[in-house]
């Protein structure tokens, strides 16, 4: 076992996001173990090392002047956590796979799909597809606050995107430019202004010249509201809608695993016809948490169906 020093030492270099420190300590325990006669726990340790320093992409460290608009995570999230129709699923594992061969691609003179554009109504699972993919891939993802660009930054809102993509070339990773309805609305709107026409003709620029090895993706709410000049850019457009019947049951079965009883689902699912997957998923938490508070183990087909019920309540869907 590791030493109660080099623990501290680990947690401690694990926070502070430096990897060659917690990599050397690492090894030391792999050495330590070794000494101490655990030859199949030093092995593996090591195993690991290795095939993290193969995998690994570099500490991330923010410019100071993006640290609030660029939001980073590290997904683990694989496909089968997600809900999706069937054409959306081919369409993503199609990415991936460009992804994953991109050099095969590359040697016939083409370029995989790198910049995606998903539309559809809030909670359908844009986001998730984002961080789906980088868990896939094992990219971090990292999440352009548009809003924030737009309106703090509205004079040097061009500047700060060129930063954002010269930092795609030098941290490779899955982009996510969410709210893009701020920054791609459509450029001969009554309420637009000089200074929006320039940003989104500069953003237009940027996504047509990038040579970088990261994915990018723009998430928008309203299709119709983007100029036209953007679907071009992009070299996919996936659209996401409110799960049909079959998802739902699906994303039921998902969410509420070791926690459903021996009823039927069909009248929960007609109650649910409407919702996106994440009211669908925010239903099954209330009724998940509330049978922990009841110390029950088993959500009732009851309880399920006014969770629903309250959703549609609030979301006013009724």
């Amino acid at each position: 076992m590791a030493t109660a020093e080099q623990i501290k030492s680990l947690l401690e270099s694990h926070y502070k996001n430096d990897n060659e420190r917690f990599t050397s300590i690492a090894l030391q325990v792999a050495a330590h173990e070794a000494r101490k006669g655990s030859m199949v726990v030093a092995k593996e340790i090591k195993a690991l090392v290795d095939r993290s320093q193969k995998d690994a992409f570099n500490v991330i460290r923010l410019e100071p002047n993006l640290s609030d608009l660029v939001l980073v995570f590290y997904p683990e999230t694989q496909f089968n956590e997600l809900v999706l129709g069937e054409e959306v699923v081919t369409k993503l594992t199609r990415i991936v796979r460009e992804y994953q061969e991109r050099d095969k691609i590359r040697k016939h003179g083409l370029k995989h799909r790198s910049k995606i554009l998903l539309s559809g109504r809030p909670g359908t699972g844009k986001t998730a597809t984002a961080s789906v993919i980088a868990g896939e891939l094992k990219l971090p993802l990292y999440v352009v606050m548009m809003d924030k660009l737009m309106t703090k930054y509205m004079g040097e809102t061009a500047s700060k995107l060129r930063l954002i993509f010269d930092m795609m070339v030098s941290k490779r990773g899955v982009y996510l430019f969410d709210e893009f309805d701020a920054l791609g609305a459509e450029r001969g709107r009554d309420n637009e202004v000089g200074e929006m026409r320039r940003v989104l003709n500069a953003f237009l620029q940027f996504l047509e010249q990038d040579e970088s090895e990261s994915l990018i993706f723009g998430a928008t709410n309203n299709l119709k509201i983007l100029d036209s000049a953007l679907f071009r850019r992009f070299d996919d457009i996936i659209h996401y809608d409110i799960p049909n019947a079959k998802e739902i049951e699906d994303l039921l079965q998902l969410k509420l695993h070791g926690f459903l009883g021996d009823y039927s689902l069909k009248p929960i699912i007609e109650e649910a016809k409407g919702l996106s997957h994440a009211e669908i998923t925010n239903a099954c938490n209330d009724a998940v948490k509330e049978i922990i508070l009841d110390n029950k183990t088993i959500v009732s087909q009851k309880l399920l169906l006014q969770m629903i019920k309250d959703r549609k309540q609030t979301y006013h869907l009724l």
